[in-house]
């Protein structure tokens, strides 16, 4: 196969896409376009091994692409720092390439791919790792499940009450200090307000009025305030974590059995060097950590950093214009700075145990750490998969799985692939999903974000009622129907059970979506996808079910040598005991020289023999036999003595089951030596009933065997007189 006719698409050149585009070139691939829109920063460095230190701020994909040159200067390999989710890579743009080759980090970029790979009927392969696990999976329309054939659980959300009032974990003044990026630099949603929530369940009717009387707190918008004092830090942090947090006192509700925050002003903190300590590190750690990222901030540091980066984002908010936003991205210094400081400053305010800049990274950017071996190995399969589709060998394909524990003594699992969800929402032959969701409150704003483009992933989606009217609630076309945004769908005749008609130009996606009225949908939910609930909950109990399974072989596997070391070790010492027994004997039996000279033949008599038959020589040798024989008598008394002493040292069940054949073996194998038999093996135990064999050999390895003996155990003799195949090897 030429490998350089094939064009390659890469999606993401991070921890696996560094391993893939070098695993392509080495391979011979020769003809690459890759796009990532990241650009390289120092945590990258670990495990991402086409960058440098020097590389540090720029694209990741023009870095990567200069690198992997080196390995082949004549390789064709186009690089975009770009999103693939940008227009420009529409359904004509993916139906160039032979495959498509997956190492992205997100859910809805994957969706994205995953669409337009099956509008374009090119393969995609779809890869994710995360810690020490890892899969692999060939996705292929008509042929195997797509991505969204599955529905994925959803990120944990927790009540905007417990954000915006009554914190209790650093996760939740990290998601508090990410809205609060939103409402000062980003797109506002009135679902991610983080002023104090008069209106807390918990919060008694009149609560927070006497504080605002005191404190002459004005609540107005929190995008409208800051703007009025031109972004100053020193503003906001008063009244983010000073007046704001005096008007959540006045809730006395809530602290009756919580304790209650503490406000803090600017003038105290700002020199305050003391550093609030993690529950896990101690100062002398504290001290010796030199790695900004990974040290706990002192209060002063919080300040000077919260301060600093308020006045970086405004600046480059400001240059935008005025209708733009920023964009949160965990990648970007300054929004990273500004969320690290404000959730740490919220964490002192509520007495919680603050985090790393390192690990508020982690939490706000959902990421699970990485392990380079795990995305070379991923990396590796995604080739070896690829290389089976362009030899249209896809019948040959396998989902490949990376364990972090072995089954069966292997890490790396291959599964069948599977066929497509016949009720799939993407690649069914005519997508339908249905929604439980409370049309009296829900507005088409509401149902735009959250429905199609969070949970659906569509990027720039219609809507028309199907009703036979082709009246439009959502389009496209920027502006056309804004004016219905703040509208419940209710206001537009929607009822129980009406049909809405969605697609997605740029995606060539169309679906229906059957809307279901509720009023008591649970409290910490706004609509509730119908058959997504069971489903998940079946996905989460079979993985319960086999990771218990995986536990209970593990705990097996590791208990089961144990047991056999020690039975193995007593028929060893067993063994010993007997050959020293024998050896004396022996010895105590040995003839003399005297007799040993008398029986050699005399010179004739060699003569004679080397000229006879070999019934000839028999009748040579007849008086050694007998005496062997005779000896062989005396032996067999001195053998039942050690059988008995064996048992009487012995007293465990296992081993009683071996010391009551010891005896026999011994004898066996003397009387065939003492017959001119071929066995020379003197670590066989055979015993009598033919149950079970034990072998020993020199290394120490065991093989047990059920039935008769295989021929392989006892070299080629056949203690049973039947050969058997089912021996299993403990090692």
């Amino acid at each position: 196969m030429d490998l350089k006719k094939h064009k390659i698409l890469v999606v993401g050149a991070g921890g696996i896409g560094c391993e893939l585009l070098k695993n392509l070139i080495l391979t011979g691939f020769a003809d690459i376009e890759v796009i990532d829109l990241d650009t390289i920063e120092l945590s990258n460095l670990n495990r991402q091994f086409l960058f440098q230190k020097c590389h540090v701020g720029k694209p990741k994909a023009i870095i990567a692409r200069e690198s992997v040159l080196k390995y082949n200067t004549n390789a064709n390999i186009i690089a975009y720092h770009d999103s693939i989710m940008s227009q420009k890579y529409n359904v004509d743009y993916f139906k160039k390439f032979s495959i498509v080759l997956n190492a992205l980090d997100n859910k809805a970029a994957r969706s994205h791919v995953n669409r337009l790979c099956l509008a374009a009927d090119v393969p995609l392969i779809e890869s994710g790792s995360a810690g020490y696990l890892g899969q692999v999976t060939l996705i292929k329309k008509n042929l195997t499940e797509c991505y969204d054939c599955l529905p994925k659980p959803p990120q944990k959300t927790f009540p905007g009450c417990t954000i915006r009032n009554t914190p209790s974990e650093p996760i939740h003044c990290i998601v508090w200090a990410k809205h609060l990026f939103n409402q000062l630099f980003g797109a506002e949603d009135p679902d991610e307000a983080v002023s104090p929530d008069g209106e807390d369940p918990e919060n008694m009717a009149q609560a927070g009025q006497n504080s605002v009387e005191k404190t002459q707190v004005v609540r107005v918008s929190t995008r409208q305030w800051a703007k009025e004092t031109k972004y100053n830090p020193v503003k906001l942090f008063n009244k983010l974590f000073n007046d704001d947090v005096k008007y959540l006192l006045s809730m006395s509700k809530l602290w009756e059995k919580r304790k209650p925050p503490a406000p803090l002003e600017w003038t105290n903190c700002i020199g305050n060097d003391s550093v609030p300590l993690r529950e896990d590190q101690s100062q002398t750690n504290q001290e010796n950590n030199k790695m900004n990222s990974l040290r706990i901030w002192s209060i002063s540091e919080c300040c000077k950093i919260f301060e600093d980066s308020v006045n970086k984002l405004f600046q480059t908010l400001s240059s935008e214009g005025d209708e733009e936003i920023l964009c949160w991205d965990k990648d970007d210094e300054d929004a990273m700075n500004f969320v690290a400081s404000a959730a740490n400053l919220r964490c002192m305010v509520f007495s919680i145990a603050v985090k790393s800049k390192f690990e508020i990274k982690s939490l706000a950017g959902n990421i699970i750490p990485a392990i380079a071996t795990t995305n070379a190995i991923v990396a590796g399969l995604i080739v070896l998969e690829a290389l089976k589709v362009l030899e249209n060998k896809m019948d040959e394909c396998k989902t490949v799985y990376l364990r972090d524990k072995p089954i069966q003594n292997k890490m790396v699992v291959p599964g069948q692939l599977v066929k497509p969800n016949p009720k799939c929402y993407v690649c069914a032959a005519k997508p339908e999903i249905s929604v439980r969701i409370n049309l009296n409150s829900f507005t088409v704003k509401q149902f735009e974000t959250k429905i199609l483009k969070q949970e659906l992933n569509m990027i720039q989606p219609d809507v028309e009622i199907d009703d036979g009217t082709g009246r439009i609630i959502i389009s496209s076309e920027e502006g056309e129907t804004d004016t219905n945004n703040e509208k419940t769908l209710a206001t537009f005749g929607l009822s129980d059970q009406s049909r809405l008609k969605c697609d997605d130009f740029f995606q060539d996606y169309e679906i229906k979506i059957i809307l279901f009225h509720s009023e008591n949908l649970d409290s910490t939910k706004e609509y509730e996808f119908i058959s997504d609930s069971q489903t998940i909950k079946d996905i989460q109990s079979n993985v319960e079910k086999e990771n218990l399974k995986q536990k209970q072989i593990e705990e097996e596997r590791k208990s089961r040598p144990v047991e056999e070391d020690i039975v193995i070790e007593s028929v060893k010492s067993i063994e010993e005991k007997k050959r020293s027994y024998e050896k004396a004997f022996q010895e105590e039996n040995a003839p003399s020289e005297e007799e040993i000279s008398s029986k050699k033949l005399k010179p004739e008599d060699s003569d004679d023999l080397t000229s006879t038959s070999v019934n000839n020589a028999s009748d040579v040798i007849s008086e050694e036999d007998e005496t062997r024989n005779n000896q062989q008598c005396d032996n067999d008394v001195i053998l039942e003595e050690v059988e008995e002493i064996m048992l009487e040292e012995d007293s465990k069940p296992p081993e009683d089951k071996l010391n009551g054949h010891n005896g026999r073996q011994k004898e066996t194998s003397e009387n065939k030596d003492s017959n001119g038999s071929s066995s020379q093996d003197d670590d066989i135990i055979e015993c009598s009933s033919g149950d079970d064999v034990i072998e020993i050999n020199d290394d120490e390895s065991q093989s047990y065997q059920n039935g008769n003996t295989n021929q392989s155990t006892v070299d080629s003799s056949n203690v049973n007189g039947e050969g058997s195949n089912d021996a299993i090897t403990l090692e």
